[in-house]
C-alpha cells in the first residue's frame, strides 16, 4: 500500500497535510510515521519556513505527498 514511499526515502518531497505543509528529504519511515530533515514549513500566506531538526509526521494526517524532480546536473 506504501510502497510508493520507500522510492521516496532520501528524496525531497513535499508532504501535504490539510492546513500546511512541509518541504524536506523523506529521511526514513518508521511504521505509521515519516521522517523528515532539511525541513521547510510551508503555510499559505506566509513565507516558508526553516525548520530546526527532524520533523515527524503520522502517515495518517497526510493528504498526499508530492516527490519533488531531482535538481542534478545537465543543461
Amino acid at each position: 500500500m506504501f510502497a510508493w514511499r520507500r522510492t521516496a526515502v532520501r528524496k525531497r518531497v513535499v508532504v501535504n497535510l490539510a492546513d500546511k505543509a512541509f518541504n524536506g528529504v523523506l529521511w526514513a519511515q518508521r511504521g505509521p510515521l515519516l521522517v523528515l530533515r532539511d525541513v521547510q514549513l510551508l503555510e499559505a500566506g506566509r513565507a516558508p519556513q526553516q525548520v530546526d531538526g527532524e520533523v515527524v509526521i503520522e502517515r495518517a494526517r497526510v493528504e498526499f505527498t508530492q516527490v519533488l524532480a531531482s535538481t542534478g546536473g545537465g543543461g
